[in-house]
């Protein structure tokens, strides 16, 4: 019985003793496995981590690239700021920190407020912007108690400047993306740093991919509190790329100067080329405000503002022509031969239509007319019986030809298109149907039209070109170079175009421009009207033409009616002046210039001026002015400079 129990007992040990060993070799081979992955299969992952421990990666935001007139003068620049960013992962009190930055910088309690509400929203190693403008006795005090302000970053950077407002609107604005921005623009999720900011209007939203450039980057080494100890390389990144623009911006400035207190707009463009001289919306804005973030009450002042400083008018701006309208009615009349130009009505200051009042601007009629002196003098009633024999289709057809209801540029995304009415185009978004006294209002530019001056100012280009499609464009591009060549032989050539103007309708369609009319004698015919209209006695623009030969224009006023005058004004003959600012007509103006020889077209819209020729031609006639005093300098650089 002992000898039994000895042996089961000496057996109970032999086991436990074996399930010890096993697990004792199990757990040392545990042990041995986990160290070869450690060193082995997972070294590479182990010693990314200890780099990044080690090591520290600072990106930052490169130069945005020059935008310039096409003289080579900056419009949009950079300048050099002092910025401070902290990373909170590197800091190891940061309520300590952010008191310490208050006193040093005189922050606020809602600055701090603002920053933690930051800091909560980001990762604890993303740089945080506690100022991108600070001044330099700001930054030099930072640098002074920096080694008391662990996680602190002083950063010389740089940032935006534009150094002249008339170009506010054209250039537009940069600022920090948004979130909307972050989804909706792919390109920037490898170009964004902190203090980024993005084109959000303008040529510096169209062309923000290429202007951006690419992120650079600066790596430190750091001891185990996150200091830095040096540093270890740099790539300075990719500066964006520089544009040069058509635009001339002595001539924006003075545009905006003889627009100062106005609301409205000027454009200035080369009726061949279709570079845009000059694109100037008034009132401006100065975009420099922006591009540190803009204070409430800037910007209260500016949405609230009566004229809407934000809005390019040129472009985004929309109202009925008027008058100038009437050069297409009178060019669609006669390319759909429904109308002679010799024929003569009689203009009492009225017709009657159905019963139904349809007034002149001249009160006791402009008497017997054709259709020249109708251009001319702007005659309604000749052009209420113009329009009711066209019909509102075939003069949109013309219209659109012209230019009208669609973007002009492509370069500017806030453009719109406008509206030019059809038959059809009521039905679908009026669901009415179309009645004849609408298209006599249609035929002399009012009622549904809505269109911009930048599309008025291309509808007056190809008038004076000859009828003939071009591309407008604001950004400059070498692709149209030989063609622009001969045309420039062409033109030198002063004994061929002054008289022979076929054999520039022929030249121009040797080189593949589209022609827009079916009789280029159609197209000839308007242009002399428009010469009367500024140089002959009568001519609605006749105070405002130039006296010289070379700098002789052609053009056509208009007013763009905003409320419809009722019968008790007319006959207490209440003038313009006399309403209130909401309630006056809309002047505008349009022009080709010089008109023997013609290079440039123009269009002034000044908002609740009254009449085109008190307010609007006034100032085309300077503007024309200061282009064609420019016209050989231009020249010249453009093939000094291999430009096209």
């Amino acid at each position: 019985m002992i000898r039994s129990s000895g042996q089961s007992k000496i057996t109970l040990v032999g086991r436990r003793m074996f399930i010890l060993s096993a697990a004792k070799a199990v757990v040392v081979f545990g042990i041995v496995g986990r160290l070869i992955s450690l060193q082995i299969n997972e070294s590479k992952k182990y010693k990314t981590l200890s780099d990044k421990n080690r090591f520290r990666e600072w990106k930052f935001s490169p130069p945005r690239g020059l935008i310039n007139d096409f003289y080579g003068k900056e419009i949009a620049s950079n300048k050099q700021v002092y910025q401070l960013h902290i990373i909170p992962e590197n800091s190891e009190n940061l309520e300590l920190l952010l008191f310490r930055l208050k006193t040093i910088l005189k922050l606020t309690d809602k600055n701090i407020i603002k920053i933690k509400r930051v800091i909560s929203k980001q990762k604890p190693w993303d740089p945080v912007i506690i100022s991108d403008n600070l001044s330099w006795s700001d930054f030099s005090r930072i640098n002074l108690f920096l080694h008391d302000l662990q996680g602190v970053e002083p950063v010389v950077s740089v940032a935006r400047l534009y150094t002249e407002p008339s170009s506010s609107h054209v250039i537009g604005y940069v600022s920090k993306a948004s979130k909307r921005d972050l989804k909706t623009k792919d390109y920037l999720q490898t170009k964004i740093a902190a203090g980024t900011r993005i084109g959000k209007t303008g040529l510096e939203s169209s062309l923000d991919k290429e202007v951006i450039g690419d992120v650079g980057y600066k790596r430190y080494e750091v001891n185990a509190f996150g200091k830095r100890i040096k540093e270890i390389s740099i790539d300075p990144g990719k500066a964006g790329k520089n544009f040069r623009t058509t635009l001339d911006l002595d001539v924006q400035k003075l545009s905006s100067k003889l627009l100062e207190n106005k609301s409205g707009s000027v454009c200035v463009m080369d009726i061949y080329r279709g570079d845009i001289i000059a694109m100037v919306s008034s009132p401006i804005f100065d975009p420099n405000k922006f591009v540190h973030g803009i204070n409430q009450k800037d910007w209260n002042y500016l949405i609230k503002h009566r004229d809407k400083p934000l809005i390019n008018k040129s472009v985004a701006g929309l109202y009925p022509p008027g008058s100038t309208i009437k050069l297409l009615s009178a060019i669609s009349a006669l390319e759909n031969d429904v109308f002679n130009p010799k024929k003569v009505i009689q203009c009492k200051g009225y017709i009657e239509l159905y019963g139904e009042k349809y007034h002149c601007w001249k009160k006791k009629g402009h008497g017997y007319v054709d259709m020249r002196e109708g251009i001319k003098q702007s005659c309604d009633v000749y052009f209420y019986e113009v329009a009711r024999k066209l019909g509102i289709d075939r003069l949109a057809v013309t219209a659109r030809k012209f230019g009208l209801g669609k973007p002009v540029l492509e370069d500017l995304l806030e453009e719109k298109s406008g509206v030019v009415p059809t038959t059809d185009w009521k039905k679908k978004y009026i669901g009415k149907n179309w009645y004849l006294g609408e298209t006599l209002h249609a035929g002399i530019g009012q009622g549904y039209w809505q269109t911009s001056p930048l599309q008025l100012c291309l509808m007056t280009a190809q008038i004076a070109n000859g009828g003939y499609k071009i591309k407008p464009r604001i950004i400059l591009d070498k692709n149209k170079k030989e063609i622009f060549q001969d045309l420039d032989k062409f033109i030198a050539d002063k004994e061929k175009i002054s008289d022979d103007v076929v054999n520039l309708y022929e030249f121009i369609a040797r080189f593949k421009y589209k022609s827009l009319f079916r009789n280029p004698e159609n197209i000839k015919f308007v242009q002399d009207a428009l010469f009367g209209a500024t140089n002959e006695p009568l001519g609605t623009s006749y105070r405002s033409r130039l006296s010289k030969e070379e700098l002789v224009f052609a053009g056509k006023t208009g007013t763009s009616q905003v409320r419809r005058f009722t019968e008790r004004q007319r006959e207490l003959e209440v003038k313009n002046e006399d309403l209130p600012y909401e309630q006056r007509d809309h002047a505008l103006f349009v022009a080709f210039a010089p008109y023997k020889q013609p290079r440039y077209s123009i269009s002034v819209l000044v908002e609740h001026g009254g009449s085109g020729s008190k307010s609007a031609a006034p100032i085309a006639k300077q503007v024309i002015k200061k282009v064609l005093e420019k016209h050989s300098q231009r020249e010249s650089l453009r093939k000094s400079g291999d430009l096209a």
